[in-house]
């Protein structure tokens, strides 16, 4: 059935989720787990003489917050005696780095959170699931 589950994770309550959702699948199919976090870019527009944070030290704290919340998820993985592979990349957009991190990896289902947004919020702001469920052809359950 599904041999290389993808689930990325933002460190929300309800990613937790869908990572407990994803370990129990792939424990069930016989699948292994690959984990991922995106990291924010630098937003070079803001380099003036007066930086705020020098550049190394906000990369250096993305890789600390992405390695923590990909962490997580392998330390459960592990426990649950399943393989997992886990990744931190940066993206400016998360649902794309998701999206090439599936079709690079060899993924044949991404796992993911829905966060719940209705209205004019979903239609303004949209969404990282929505966004992967627009632009991948791996299937996508998300969890809510």
């Amino acid at each position: 059935m599904y041999r290389n589950i993808l689930v990325p994770t933002d460190g929300s309550d309800i990613t937790r989720h869908a990572i407990d959702t994803a370990i129990q699948l792939a424990k069930t199919v016989g699948a292994k787990l690959t984990v991922i976090s995106a990291k924010e870019p630098f937003p070079y527009s803001a380099i003036s003489e007066m930086q705020p944070v020098p550049p190394q030290e906000f990369f250096d704290a993305q890789e600390r917050i992405a390695s923590a919340r990909v962490k997580i998820a392998t330390d459960a993985a592990t426990a649950a005696g399943l393989a997992c592979e886990a990744y931190t990349v940066e993206a400016l957009h998360p649902w794309e780095a998701i999206t090439d991190t599936a079709k690079s990896q060899g993924c044949d289902l991404i796992v993911m959170a829905s966060h719940g947004r209705r209205g004019v919020s979903a239609l303004l702001l949209g969404s990282e699931t929505q966004k992967v469920l627009t632009h991948c052809n791996i299937p996508v359950l998300v969890v809510k």
